[in-house]
Order: structure tokens, then sequence, then C-alpha cells
């Protein structure tokens, strides 16, 4: 079992460029399947999320292949409408095939998705929403099977802003007659750089960043070159980690315009920031203030996925913070593993108070994406030796976390036992 060797109490220094965003570059390869032709992305991470997209794209028919941090990306021929279980088990994202192979041709058939274990989050208003469309979707047996030969665009009214159900909506009113208004839409920088990537095949949207998107569909779409904005909450993790051991780092190549909440959070707890279009320096002596409250809450609000990793950065200051997690049911799960490392955290229900002091090394293990990033940062702040197990999930969001933490000072190693 791999694992991380951390020695905390180093500060950071230094200046590092952000990945692309995991959660642009898998609608936008989704997107691909619509244009019949090649399609080109720049700043694309190895992730393992990327790849097992990379592979269903491969299952569907599609000509898909790495050079560097490019994808080239041909769905000129298409030649099957199914994705087997076991890719679709991998991640949760996998679901937004569904709107894509509705558009591209007319049918689909895929099992349930899987992803990190956060607690219910039902696709039933994914289902419901390409159904108003015209789409009829069958379940057998945990299958989903879906016909869309005849798909109508109208409006569609979203009960939560949810990204997911967003992007597949805008996939599969691509391939519809007529105009499709999504109401209540997500406004996720990711659902903007859709949008942007869309139109450059030629589609009409419009909307994207606001409450309203309209897409006029049955339009020709091809193939398009394309660089993915980098990763708002990959750079998050980079600073909470300097934040929270103290230093001085450049974190570049991400548009700090999409962080305004993250931001502005590090700086009540007491960090020095200095913003610029793309880039942000953050100077903190590595014991952060407790805050008045933390609420998590779709775009604009602060991230659920910067939860824990704020929260671990919390940990070891001081004063007390009040966290509620108002998007998924077991978004806590890392609290257990920060209390190993002397974390005070007491949970009950959505809302999390922290009270910081110091932290210890201790065997910790991740349970998913964010919390195993989260262990890593608070491992950098602690006192002593960590030991952080659960590196498939980072390995799912972060390319070569260890690297990048090493080349800013941080003690950190990977360990590799057979």
């Amino acid at each position: 079992m791999d694992f991380y060797q951390i020695k905390g109490k180093n500060p950071l220094s230094g200046m590092l460029t952000v990945h692309g965003a995991k959660n642009s570059v898998l609608p936008i390869l989704a997107a691909t399947l619509l244009a019949s032709g090649q399609s080109t992305l720049y700043n694309c991470p190895e992730l393992t999320d990327v790849s097992i997209t990379m592979d269903i794209l491969r299952e569907l028919g599609c000509q898909v292949r790495r050079e560097g941090s490019t994808l080239v990306v041909d769905a000129s021929q298409p030649t099957s409408a199914q994705i087997p279980h076991h890719l679709m088990q991998e991640m949760r994202s996998s679901i937004v095939f569904l709107g894509a192979l509705l558009s591209r041709m007319g049918e689909g058939q895929l099992s349930y998705p899987g992803g990190c274990e956060l607690g219910p989050r039902p696709i039933d208003l994914h289902l419901s929403s390409l159904r108003a469309l015209g789409a009829e979707i069958k379940e057998q047996q945990g299958m989903l099977i879906a016909k869309g030969g005849n798909l109508v665009g109208k409006d569609i009214f979203l009960s939560i802003p949810s990204v997911g159900a967003t992007q597949n909506l805008m996939l599969a009113a691509c391939g519809a007659v007529g105009t499709t208004t999504i109401v209540g839409a997500a406004k996720e920088p990711e659902i903007i750089e859709l949008q942007t990537v869309l139109q450059k095949m030629g589609a009409k949207v419009w909307g994207a960043g606001s409450s309203v998107i309209q897409i006029e569909g049955g339009y020709p779409l091809h193939g398009i070159e394309h660089h993915i904005q980098g990763d708002r909450i990959v750079a998050a993790t980079y600073l909470c980690a300097v934040a929270a051991c103290g230093g001085d780092v450049t974190v570049q190549g991400v548009s700090t315009q999409y962080m305004g909440a993250v931001l502005d959070g590090l700086e009540r707890a007491g960090c020095h920031l200095q913003m610029g279009q793309k880039q942000v320096r953050l100077q903190s002596g590595g014991k952060l203030q407790g805050i008045s409250m933390v609420r998590t809450a779709p775009y604009p609000g602060f991230p659920t996925d910067a939860q824990a990793i704020f929260m671990a950065a919390l940990s070891g200051g001081t004063g007390t913070t009040m966290f509620e997690e108002n998007l998924f049911d077991s978004r806590y799960r890392h609290v257990d593993e920060l209390s190993r490392m002397g974390a005070n955290i007491q949970v009950s229900g959505r809302v999390a108070v922290v009270t910081g002091r110091e932290l210890h090394g201790a065997q910790v293990n991740g349970t998913d994406l964010r919390g195993a990033a989260a262990l890593v940062v608070a491992a950098l702040s602690a006192q002593g030796e960590s030991q952080v197990t659960g590196l498939h999930h980072i390995r799912r969001g972060y390319e070569r976390l260890e690297q990048a933490l090493r080349g800013l000072g941080a003690s950190i190693a990977l360990v590799q036992r057979t």
C-alpha cells in the first residue's frame, strides 16, 4: 500500500503553476463526443479520473491519445452507445455521458455511477430533466436504457442548481430540435467553460454563469482546440497548506475571480494576499485564527470541495470556527482522522465546530478525494511525522501532489509498497 511520509512544521515558499481543472476537463471530454471531428485539449492533468474518461470514449469508438498534457480526441465515427459497468463505477461524473450519448447517438446504455462516498447523491434530477426533453429512460437491474432520437427543446426548471444536471442538459440540448431553457442552472466556472467549448464547436449556447442558460439545438458540431482552465480547488489546497504551515508562495495559472469565497476565508484567518488576474501570492505566519462561520453553498458560495481542506488548515491554528455543510450528508468523514492528529472538532448533523490547537503526527487514512488532501494539509502543519494512506483518492484529482509540495520545501515522500 502506497502512503505519504510527511514531516510537519516546514514553512513553504516559492512558486507553482496549477494544472488543469478536473471538474472542467471531464465534462469537456464528454462534449468531444458531440463533434464529428478531432478535438485537441491542452492542460489536461494526468489523473485517474481523466484516464477513466478517456477509456469511456474509447469504448464508444472514439480515438483518444495523450501527448504530455495534451489530449487528442477523434469522435468522427463513434461505434457504440454503451458504457461498461466497471468504468461507470469509478467516478460520479461519468453520468454526464448520458446527455452526450442522447445528443450524438440518440441512445445510451450505462449503469448508475460510482465515485466518492459522500452520502446520497441521487441522479433523479438528471433523469427527469432529460425525460422532459423527450428521452425515454428505463431502469433495469441497475442499468439505464435510454432512447432519445426525437429530443425537443423546452423550458426545464431545476429544483436545485445541480452542476451535473446542468451539464447533462446542455449536452443533450445540443441534439434537440428547438430551444431549451434551463432555469435554476448551476453558475460554476466549469459550466461557463463548457459553454465556451460548445460555442467553439458551433453550438448556440448562452447564459452560463447566470441562473438561466439557453441552448438552440440542431446545429452540426465540429472539433476544436481548447486550453483547460486551472483547477481552483487544487489552488485552494496549496494555499491552505501554506496558510497552515507558514511561508510565502505564489500560485499561478488559475483565475482568482473564481476563488473569492476561499480567498476571503484565508484573509479573515490572518493571511496576507496579493492577487492578480491569474495568480495569487499568500504570506502566512503559520497560525491561522478562527473565523466566524464557513457555510458551503453552490457557486459563488464557499465550495464544498474546499471545506475539508480549509478545516484542516484551521484545526492547527487558534480560536473557534463553525462549519456548516449544506451540499452533502457525509462530507465530515475526514473529522475522525483529523482527531487522530489531535484536532478538536465537534460534529452535530451538518455543523462542525473546530477549536484550533497544536496538531501532532499520526497514521491517518483518506476515504475520499478532498478528505485525503485535507489530511496532507494537516500533516504538513503538525508536529512530528505522519503517514497518510488512501492515495488512490488523491490521484483522482491531484497530479503528483508530493512533487509539487516538495518543490515548495515540504518534507513529503511517496513510499511505495507492493
